[in-house]
């Protein structure tokens, strides 16, 4: 078994932490001293007091929600200086991950969806822009509106630990996306439009983004995934998530049959199964590891398997190792949104323990207090044994 953290042909992990907006103009003169020492690094808390200034009237590189997430992350020193003066701190911190060739490649991208935007005819515009009274069940909407851990543990079940299903999605809704991204297909068939699968381990389906759905799925995020995701995934981003990278895929005859063991490009994943009619398919998880472990063996209790419904949802961490058995009949359409955050990735370059959340690194740590507690308890037997020598 070997895992390679994305299975993503969409801007690696690092391109993909940053969704672009604007022209790719950088905002400010950059003639103009920037107030800050080159060294300084984000906080690793966020400062919850402080009120981030607006970056939507900006023609920049990166999306005006990731500016608006690092700025809680910055120096005391800088959060009181000019929005231009913040906007190149942060820009500084974000070109790093994105060099002069992979900004080409995000341009070209870009460029690629305008092409399609502009020449593809939606069937339901109604998808268009979020309808949360269409799009899903009253009690999903009822849990996030109260928008608390007990609101959400009531439509919840977690038959693993850090594995949440619940009923998300209206039938209605189920079968205009299904419809939408037929639609799509068709057009994609007549017109003989090469277009970006959703990812190198998914030969079939289609990336929701890239033929303008992208603004409705950026709100189900911010509205609907980042309120869950800040109560049970807080160790991994899910308070932060800024960006995303959603799809569909598609399982049967004459399409993909089943999905290899692999780790999600993403903080948190939300998996929710549109229909049709279908048998098998189910998705296999073995335990959540950290870049170190990805490929170390499974326990037990981290063996869980489950099977999809047209509806429900599972929502877990983008590091949990999965895969999809083969679907033996039918034709099994799911909706995939990965969850990202820019706050998270920065912040991780400076750890080495993932004990929160890695099963091996919290294995690892246990073991090395048992090892501590016993290396103690010898030594204070050594000493007794020489008080009373």
């Amino acid at each position: 078994m070997s895992l390679h953290g994305g299975s993503s042909d969409a801007p690696p992990a690092v391109g993909n932490v940053i969704s672009s907006s604007g022209n790719g103009v950088a905002a400010g003169d950059p003639s103009r001293p920037v107030a800050m020492v080159p060294s300084q690094r984000l906080r690793l808390t966020p400062n919850r007091e402080h009120k981030p200034d607006t970056y939507d009237d900006l023609e920049l590189e990166f999306s005006a929600s990731i500016f608006s997430s690092l700025e809680r992350h910055m120096p005391p020193s800088l959060l009181g200086v000019a929005r231009d003066d913040k906007v190149k701190f942060m820009q500084e911190i974000l070109l790093k991950y994105l060099p002069q060739g992979e900004r080409n490649r995000v341009q070209r991208h870009r460029e690629y969806k305008q092409k399609i935007i502009s020449n593809y005819q939606p069937l339901h515009r109604e998808l268009y822009s979020l309808n949360p009274a269409s799009f899903f069940v009253p009690a999903f909407l009822k849990a996030i509106n109260e928008n608390t851990e007990q609101s959400f543990r009531s439509i919840m079940s977690e038959p693993s630990p850090g594995i949440f299903t619940f009923e998300m999605l209206q039938p209605h809704f189920s079968e205009l996306l299904i419809s939408e991204v037929e639609n799509f297909e068709k057009w994609v068939n007549e017109t003989k439009f090469r277009i970006m699968r959703p990812n190198t381990m998914n030969k079939y389906g289609a990336v929701l983004d890239d033929f303008g759905l992208e603004t409705m799925l950026e709100k189900l995020m911010e509205n609907f995934i980042r309120p869950i995701s800040k109560v049970f995934f807080t160790e991994v981003g899910g308070a932060t998530l800024d960006s995303h990278h959603a799809f569909v895929v598609e399982y049967g005859k004459d399409k993909d049959v089943d999905l290899g063991f692999h780790v999600d490009d993403s903080e948190v994943t939300l998996n929710v199964c549109l229909g049709k009619q279908f048998s098998g398919g189910e998705l296999f998880f073995r335990g959540t590891r950290c870049e170190k472990h990805v490929n170390t063996g499974s326990h037990a209790e981290e063996i869980f398997d489950y099977c999809h419904v047209p509806g429900r949802a599972v929502l877990h961490r983008g590091r949990h190792r999965h895969g999809a058995r083969a679907t033996t009949s039918g034709h099994r359409i799911n909706l995939l949104l990965w969850g990202r955050s820019s706050v998270y990735r920065e912040m991780k370059k400076y750890q080495k323990d993932f004990s929160t959340w890695c099963g091996e690194c919290n294995r690892e740590k246990k073991e090395r207090q048992r090892s501590t507690i016993a290396a103690t308890k010898l030594e204070l037997f050594r000493r007794e044994g020489e008080s009373t020598a």
